[in-house]
């Protein structure tokens, strides 16, 4: 039995995903599949290490040394073929901690900041609670696939956009976007002079055929107007432990980075999450591997499923994440409609795709990172409740 096989009960650990059903779904007899955490272990070497860390009892103040910067450099270099410099590196509770400061030491309330939606709700959030205004350049859907609208990109752009928060590979859509697409958005940013918040997390998560490139790869001076914000968490199932790095090429925007950073007591990483970064990166390659060839099979499984059991339910063909965006529109619901279906008929835990703007609606989002049992559970639920509405 593969380790991706193995059911581990999760209620009763303050999991987000399994105990927090009532306050979400209004009900806790749903199956969650909803929020992005992994039901998987994380790799046994990661587990060893901070069982080895926790048996030495002492948790003082931690520092990120050069093993641990190094074992960044090796993964980046390895899995995305990137050249870090030590230097260019900062550490960062979580890459929406990373947004956040990065928008308010970069940008000025009343500043424009665009996001291609359907996008990462925290997006919004990150935006909106600085008193930036939200630009959106809406991705194009046609043929169960999304595109950039470059023509709506440069025009919005045009308009005083200071800051482009961008989401590579995309949640919720799961595209990897090709080195022309990157070049076409680094190019139009470069031309406008608006400064690219990168957004990598789900970066080491694509499936065969498809290449991950961070965009500050493009060029040099593409890297100059870019923040990249990654991290171990959504590959190794890390999300709990806090710890994500920033890269920024450019000295001076780095020191107003870290500067912002230290203003607001944010420093390093906690013994954990130090710990556990350093282990995933070193040894956890061949534990990625497999969890790739499951994530595949899983949406072949979901798709071929919903094409031939609930033909209303149509799976966009995700080239990266463990999340599967599902366009419902066939089932003729409103989206207060959809939710309950799926919540009160189904009784499956999805997060409605209404959540990450209006070009979400009609549309809901699975998480497939799940042990197969689960997931054939999930999907049955989904079919039984289609077919008998």
């Amino acid at each position: 039995m593969s380790i991706f096989d193995v059911l581990h009960d999760r209620k009763n650990t303050r999991s987000v995903k399994w105990d927090n059903l009532e306050p979400v779904f209004q009900s806790t007899d749903v199956l969650p599949m909803w929020v992005a955490d992994m039901d998987f272990k994380a790799p046994a070497a990661v587990n060893d290490a901070l069982v080895k860390r926790a048996e030495h009892g002492i948790y003082g103040y931690t520092v990120i040394d050069e093993d641990v910067k190094g074992a960044v450099i090796n993964w980046v270099k390895h899995r995305q073929n990137w050249t870090i410099d030590p230097d260019w590196l900062s550490f960062s509770p979580g890459v929406v901690t990373s947004l956040h400061m990065a928008v308010q030491a970069f940008t000025e309330p009343k500043d424009k900041i665009l996001i291609q939606t359907p996008v990462y709700t925290p997006f919004y959030n990150v935006i909106k609670q600085h008193d930036r205004e939200i630009v959106k350049n809406p991705l194009v859907y046609e043929n169960q696939s999304y595109t950039i609208d470059f023509a709506d990109f440069e025009e919005k752009l045009k308009q005083g956009v200071k800051a482009f928060i961008f989401c590579s590979p995309h949640n919720p859509v799961g595209r990897v976007w090709t080195h022309d697409e990157l070049s076409e958005i680094a190019r139009l940013c470069l031309k406008y002079d608006v400064l690219i918040l990168s957004d990598e997390i789900h970066g080491d998560l694509v499936f065969k055929g498809q290449h991950q490139i961070p965009i500050a790869t493009i060029s040099d001076e593409v890297a100059d107007k870019t923040i990249t914000c990654m991290a171990p968490s959504k590959t190794f199932n890390l999300a709990g432990l806090d710890a994500s790095f920033i890269v920024t090429t450019n000295e001076e925007k780095r020191k107003k980075l870290n500067t912002l950073f230290s203003k607001q007591g944010i420093g390093g990483l906690n013994a954990m999450g130090n710990t556990a970064l350093e282990a995933a990166y070193v040894h956890g390659g061949a534990w990625l591997d497999e969890l790739l060839t499951v994530l595949e099979d899983h949406q072949k499984y979901v798709s071929e499923m919903f094409a031939a059991h609930a033909k209303e339910l149509k799976v966009i063909q995700s080239e990266g994440t463990y999340l599967l965006w599902i366009d419902c529109s066939e089932l003729n619901m409103d989206d207060e409609e959809l939710k309950n279906f799926m919540i009160q008929k189904a009784k499956v835990g999805l997060n409605p795709g209404i959540a990450y703007g209006d070009e979400g609606k009609q549309f809901m989002r699975m998480n497939i990172a799940c042990p197969r049992v689960t997931l054939e559970e999930g999907v049955n639920r989904i079919i039984d409740a289609v077919s008998n509405r």
